[in-house]
């Protein structure tokens, strides 16, 4: 997996410690930790920012993940402190596609590669509808900062 060869609009760190709930026999983080990794960073991210999936959702307004891709690079451990960087690239629209690095902290290691679309979506009529406007104005406001 290839990030995009351009500098991303947006980047967002958010820093957590991985627990022994999530880690298989190995001791390594298991495979499928890191979407949810993901989604709290790209919630965390989207905070930030003053917005709110729970307002969106409160509007009518889902957004659902309709692709993801991971890359497995180097493991990440029990009770390691890791970074995942959300990435967004391209301004969205009726898509917001973020791209994610995830590495170890205190090894200055990148463990995962990540990629996840996500789709706005009317919540009664389930079709595809554009991001709402006060998401992009401040989307535009955080791109300009």
């Amino acid at each position: 997996m290839e990030l995009p060869q351009k500098s991303p609009l947006i980047e967002f760190n958010y820093t957590l410690r991985s627990r022994y709930g999530e880690t298989d026999k190995m001791g390594n983080v298991y495979h499928a930790r890191y979407l949810e990794y993901f989604e709290v960073a790209r919630v965390e991210m989207i905070r930030s920012y003053g917005l709110s999936y729970q307002k969106m959702e409160e509007e009518g307004i889902m957004l659902p993940v309709i692709h993801a891709e991971l890359e497995y690079k180097s493991p990440v451990f029990y009770d390691e402190e890791i970074v995942i960087k959300v990435m967004v690239f391209d301004t969205p629209s009726v898509r917001l596609q973020t791209w994610y690095k995830v590495s170890a902290k205190k090894r200055d290691q990148l463990c995962v590669l990540g990629k996840v679309d996500l789709c706005f979506m009317d919540e009664k009529s389930r079709r595809p509808c554009r991001a709402p406007a006060y998401f992009l104005e401040r989307f535009k406001e955080e791109v300009l900062e």
